[in-house]
C-alpha cells in the first residue's frame, strides 16, 4: 500500500472516530449517561437476551470492576435490572428494561440523515464496495479491541 494512501485513509478514520466519539458523548449526556455507559447499553441492546457482567466485560473490553460500575449506573438510570438466572441461581444476569425508544430517536436522527445523504451520492455497486470495506475494517478492529491485541 502506498504510504500516502494509507496516511490519507488513516487521517479520515481518525477524524471520523473523533467526531463519532464526540457525537455519542453528546447523545449519552442527553440520555443522562456517560459515553461508556451509553455504548455498553448499545451492546447490551443488540444481544439476544440478558447478559452476565462477564459477557459485558468481554463485549466492551472493560474490566469486570468497571462493568460493575456501568451496570450500577444503567440500573439507577432505569435502563437495566439485575435478575437471577433461572437455570443457575448463582448467576446474576443483566436484563434490558423496556424504554421509550421514540424519546431518544431524535438524538440519532441527524446521524441517520447524514448517512442517507452521503449514500445517495454512490451507486449500488459503489455502496457494496464501501460496505465491504467497512465490514472488513470492523472485523479487524473488533479483533484488536475485544481480542486483546494492541491497537
Amino acid at each position: 500500500m502506498p504510504p500516502e494512501v494509507l496516511r490519507r485513509f488513516a487521517e479520515i478514520g481518525r477524524e471520523g472516530s473523533t467526531l463519532a466519539v464526540l457525537r455519542h458523548a453528546r447523545i449519552a449526556e442527553q440520555m443522562g449517561l456517560s459515553a461508556t455507559d451509553h455504548k455498553a447499553l448499545d451492546l447490551a441492546s443488540r444481544a439476544e437476551g440478558p447478559l452476565t457482567a462477564g459477557r459485558i466485560a468481554q463485549l466492551t473490553g472493560l474490566s469486570t470492576g468497571a462493568v460493575t460500575g456501568v451496570i450500577d449506573r444503567l440500573e439507577r438510570a432505569g435502563f437495566v435490572r439485575r435478575v437471577r438466572d433461572t437455570k443457575d441461581r448463582r448467576k446474576v444476569l443483566v436484563e434490558l428494561l423496556p424504554f421509550d425508544e421514540e424519546k431518544f430517536a431524535p438524538l440519532f436522527a441527524s446521524a441517520l440523515d447524514a448517512v442517507g445523504q452521503v449514500l445517495e451520492r454512490f451507486s449500488p455497486t459503489e455502496r457494496e464496495i464501501i460496505e465491504r470495506y467497512e465490514h472488513q475494517l470492523l472485523e479487524l478492529m473488533r479483533a484488536q479491541v475485544l481480542g486483546g491485541n494492541s491497537a
